[in-house]
């Protein structure tokens, strides 16, 4: 928890100066703010032959492909976090999950409401993103005056925000579906599946059925980052060799004899003592996180600012929606679903942990810029997949809902004092009380 704390918190700062760095290259004069969309938009294209196999600009490129790699890591959490995580418990699950399905309904509607009647209206799905990095970098500026309990309940609820964003991504924002192209990618899947439950574990297999998967999804018009979500999903979150089988490398280890295929079993025994998610996770999250994510912003939120830009910020219907919807929608529909499941009794109030905090904690979730500009570029293209006009005013609408969800989160949190915690009884629900443990 700690090291992934810290990771996210680091990552948070260098998504920050990748932006600074894309709006200031863009808004330079002359040439050299020129140069930033010339670069953006080199043409990239591999044949195969006469075969065209890519043809795409250096932008697209980013999104297609190298957000795969950061999907690929999300579909690892979410299958460990269903297997073995905080979702794979009802009771701590619930209210993290209720809070983060009223915090994607209630942006999404006022984005509707704001832009009813406008072309612009297609953005709903904006809105409804929780950048993680950005939200525990806040939630790190407090310090240690911030309950555990909330740090776990915000992770919670980002993992069910980002289930949400990929079925949004793959029901919604898909324009054209070429079902000879999607049936191979399903079957691919299942390959890697069906492999998976016969112990393959070589895995340079799975990297070639991967790479040609990605590419049929990428052909099928489904959006290719789909399949970085699918193999994910589909990586063991078990390790292969239990306990027991794991102590008897200490017998082999333990003999005289120096025979390299012995060392090598041990290895072997030692590496498959661990999750295949949890060993991707721990390989590729610092990738993602340092090199894939800033490269994203640095390619996306370069858009050209001037006094006209900022002042339709006010009279855009797109930028005003993505503004209320992260920033008021947000907080609203955590708040008012958190309260709705405790009213039922769906479920209880972590130790630790008050209304205010998840109020709190709902308005930090308003920070939705990775993956709302994701979504963005996703929206606002016109029938060749160029970026309309729309574009610009919804990534302005997200840097500035960025900021103020940022602002406000931090002053409701500051001087949230903890609830005095609670000791469990014997019978009570060890992991809900591990989870209050300070």
């Amino acid at each position: 928890m700690v090291r992934f704390l810290a990771q996210e918190t680091a990552s948070g700062i260098l998504l920050l100066i990748a932006t600074a760095a894309a709006l200031i290259w863009a808004n330079l004069p002359g040439e050299w703010g020129e140069s930033y969309h010339v670069l953006w938009e080199t043409h990239v294209e591999m044949n195969l032959g006469s075969w065209v196999v890519i043809d795409k600009s250096l932008e697209a490129m980013v999104n297609d492909a190298l957000m795969v790699l950061f999907f690929f890591v999300v579909g690892l959490e979410i299958k460990s976090e269903l297997v073995v995580g905080d979702l794979s418990s009802r009771r701590v699950a619930a209210l993290p999950a209720v809070a983060a399905l009223g915090g994607m309904v209630a942006p999404a509607l006022i984005f509707l409401m704001v832009t009813a009647g406008s072309e612009g209206s297609n953005g709903w799905g904006v809105p409804m993103a929780t950048d993680i990095a950005f939200a525990v970098g806040v939630l790190a500026l407090l310090g240690p005056s911030i309950p555990q309990a909330l740090k776990l309940f915000l992770l919670t609820l980002a993992i069910v925000d980002d289930i949400g964003a990929i079925l949004v991504i793959a029901a919604f924002y898909t324009r054209e579906l070429k079902f000879t192209w999607l049936a191979a990618a399903i079957a691919l899947w299942v390959l890697v599946v069906v492999l998976t439950r016969y112990k393959v574990w070589f895995t340079p297999v799975y990297a070639v059925i991967g790479a040609v998967l990605w590419y049929a999804m990428f052909r099928s018009g489904v959006h290719a980052t789909i399949a970085g979500v699918a193999l994910g999903l589909a990586a063991p979150a078990r390790p292969l060799i239990g306990h027991r089988r794991f102590e008897s490398v200490e017998d082999i280890l333990s003999g005289e004899t120096a025979d390299p295929a012995i060392y090598r079993d041990a290895r072997w025994r030692v590496r498959e003592s661990v999750a295949v998610t949890n060993r991707l996770i721990l390989v590729l999250s610092p990738w993602t996180s340092f090199v894939v994510i800033p490269i994203f912003a640095l390619a996306n939120a370069g858009i050209h600012l001037s006094t006209d830009s900022v002042s339709n910020l006010w009279s855009s219907p797109v930028s005003l929606g993505v503004v209320f919807g992260l920033v008021v929608g947000k907080p609203l529909g955590v708040t008012a679903a958190v309260w709705l499941a405790l009213k039922l009794n769906l479920a209880s109030l972590p130790n630790g942990l008050t209304m205010r905090h998840v109020l709190g904690g709902g308005a930090v979730a308003g920070i939705g810029f990775t993956v709302a500009l994701f979504i963005a570029r996703l929206a606002f293209v016109d029938a060749a997949g160029r970026p309309t006009d729309l574009l610009d005013e919804a990534v302005i609408g997200i840097l500035a809902a960025s900021v103020l969800a940022s602002i406000i989160g931090w002053l409701i949190l500051r001087d949230a004092a903890p609830q005095t915690p609670i000791v469990p009884d014997d019978d009570s629900d060890p992991v809900m009380a591990e989870a209050a443990a300070p």
